[in-house]
């Protein structure tokens, strides 16, 4: 009988107790309007980013929820026993002689996300589309994941329960805005049973139509430098990390050609202030942005990335500052 993998990120069934299992082994951190998870770096800031950052460690699948608890949040000091607060009482200005009625005070209401996100891209599964084994429906709050055999003839009795709002997570609770149940542990969250219904899953959805992507003409970018090594950092959200590619053309040419899943693409060849050693040279995609450790030549200090950008008055220190 298949089981089911407890991993964060995973997800997936198995028969396979030796099977490898790509998953998060840390717990959830949202701090600030940043979300991600303890285990990796990357930190994004809608519900959905965070649901699709790639897993970072490689193990074997499990039905033992190993993953540590979050750290615990710390509570005010008060003392156990004290007097309740004064109800607050309204004050009348005029002289009609009505008695003066307490009010009780409102508690704050919930807001939601301010921006929602695009609604989906489609509401069934395209007949003409395979299925995969272990694709996780597309619908949030829903958990439902295919199998090997799910196909359109065996679908007829499928239903699908899932939260058409907005994930909310306010001072420690956490729940959906389509419906009034909250709970305090992520886990607690990720099992809360949808409040709508539709018939059959959404696995894989519909056919893309031929959309022209929009190029980046330009995008924001930084470094910083040691004596031998540039990081470069390149601001592009989205990066579709399948189709991506870097080029180190020449010590002094980086090609760069990334295309994201939103029908955006950033091209470009850049010319570099300096010379860098092609093979020891490397990138790395984040949640948000390109990396690149560009290992010098020569351990001069470059002023600007680019060769073509105009130079600062600044001057650059490499190295720790001497002493008087």
């Amino acid at each position: 009988m298949p089981d089911k993998c407890v991993h964060k990120g995973c997800g997936k069934t198995f028969t396979n107790g030796n099977e490898d299992c790509v998953y998060h082994p840390g717990p959830p951190v949202f701090h600030e309007g940043q979300k991600g998870w303890n285990c990796c770096k990357p930190r994004v800031l809608t519900f959905d980013e965070f649901l699709s950052i790639p897993p970072c460690t490689t193990g074997k699948h499990s039905t033992v929820n190993d993953t540590p608890s979050a750290d615990p949040v710390p509570k005010s000091a008060e003392p156990e026993n004290f007097a309740p607060a004064p109800r607050p009482v309204a004050v009348s200005n005029d002289n009609s002689g009505t008695d003066n009625v307490p009010r009780k005070p409102q508690a704050p209401q919930e807001t939601a996300a301010a921006t929602p996100p695009p609604p989906p891209e489609s509401e069934s599964d395209d007949p003409s589309l395979d299925i995969p084994a272990n694709k996780r429906c597309r619908r949030r709050g829903c958990n439902a994941v295919s199998s090997a055999h799910t196909a359109s003839s065996t679908r007829e009795g499928e239903e699908c329960a899932f939260h058409s709002g907005q994930p909310l997570f306010h001072e420690g609770s956490k729940g959906w805005t389509c419906c009034k149940r909250r709970v305090l542990e992520f886990d607690e969250f990720m099992m809360i049973e949808g409040c709508k219904r539709k018939k059959r899953h959404v696995f894989v959805g519909s056919k893309k139509k031929d959309e022209k992507e929009e190029a980046l003409t330009t995008v924001r970018h930084d470094f910083y430098q040691t004596q031998m090594v540039v990081i470069a950092s390149l601001y592009v959200k989205k990066i579709d990390r399948g189709r991506a590619k870097i080029e180190f053309l020449s010590p002094t040419e980086v090609r760069i050609d990334l295309p994201t899943t939103d029908m955006k693409r950033y091209t470009t060849i850049i010319p570099l202030f300096g010379q860098i050693d092609t093979a020891k040279s490397t990138s790395k995609i984040m949640g948000t942005k390109l990396e690149l450790t560009l290992v010098k030549l020569d351990g001069a200090s470059w002023p600007t990335l680019r060769s073509d950008e105009q130079r600062t008055s600044e001057i650059l220190q490499i190295g720790h500052a001497g002493r008087a």
